[in-house]
């Protein structure tokens, strides 16, 4: 989990460094999720995947040079047997937009991490990405280079460890904001898909095609402007462990600083 916390001081550390540029705006929340496999996707795992709790805190800032954007999940996974002993799991994502100049196309850079005792994997994303938008829409899809890092027992197996580069990712963000009467609500999509991923890569985390997706898609209720709840529908394939689809349903209820 030290890496997780040194990841989230680059972050922190990343948004005081442009003390000259005009910061636009910024949010943040903390939620409390419960993420629930599908039956299916529990029995094909093997026992790996079982169902389990995460506190998440969350927030994103814009600035005139571009855009910053990060979580830190806590996980309780004392039923997961990739724990191997130990049910406190930490997961984290960081992104950094630098603006191009150019329209809205940004330098793009993103890590995600996952780690316990037992294992920790790394995927870190450098390209480029492009900023579409509307009164109550946005639309970023991204593009670049992807460095895995993982340990020996990564995702619950024992096939050794892997640090390279592997193939590359894209993918988008996007969401849409409307109005029912007097109540507010919103959709939103993250989305990566990972292609030309190396063949040791494969057989280090049980998967057997080079191309993979992975995302969510989530319908939000903004009850207050303090408190949000939602339902994710989770989804992936030859992804997170192992080569069949895998899919969940993640109940959130968030307070918004």
């Amino acid at each position: 989990m030290r890496k997780s916390l040194l990841t989230l001081g680059i972050i922190a550390a990343a948004a005081a460094v442009p003390a000259q540029a005009e910061y636009l705006y910024g949010w943040g929340d903390m939620s409390v999720n419960y993420l629930d496999w599908s039956n299916g996707t529990e029995d094909r795992s093997g026992g790996f995947k079982n169902d389990f709790m995460y506190l998440e805190l969350e927030g994103g800032a814009g600035f005139t040079w571009g855009e910053l954007y990060g979580f830190a999940d806590l996980e309780f996974q004392d039923d997961n047997p990739a724990s191997k002993g130990d049910g406190m799991a930490m997961s984290t994502k960081g992104s950094i937009a630098v603006k191009t100049g150019m329209k809205e196309l940004r330098f793009y850079a993103q890590t995600y991490s996952t780690e316990n005792q037992g294992f920790h994997a790394r995927n870190t994303v450098a390209g480029l990405s492009y900023n579409f938008s509307g009164d109550n829409w946005f639309f970023n899809p991204w593009a670049g280079f992807h460095y895995t890092n993982t340990s020996d027992g990564a995702w619950g197996n024992d096939q050794g460890g892997f640090a390279g580069l592997n193939g590359g990712m894209a993918g988008w963000v996007a969401g849409y904001n409307f109005n029912l009467g007097e109540a507010k609500f919103s959709i939103s999509n993250w989305h990566e898909t990972e292609f030309a991923r190396d063949d040791e890569y494969l057989t280090v985390n049980g998967e057997n095609d080079d191309l993979s997706y992975n995302g969510a898609i989530a319908a939000w209720w903004h009850a207050t402007d303090s408190v949000s709840t939602g339902v994710q529908y989770r989804y992936a394939h030859n992804k997170l462990g192992q080569s069949q689809t895998d899919n969940a349903i993640i109940y959130t209820v968030k307070y918004n600083f």
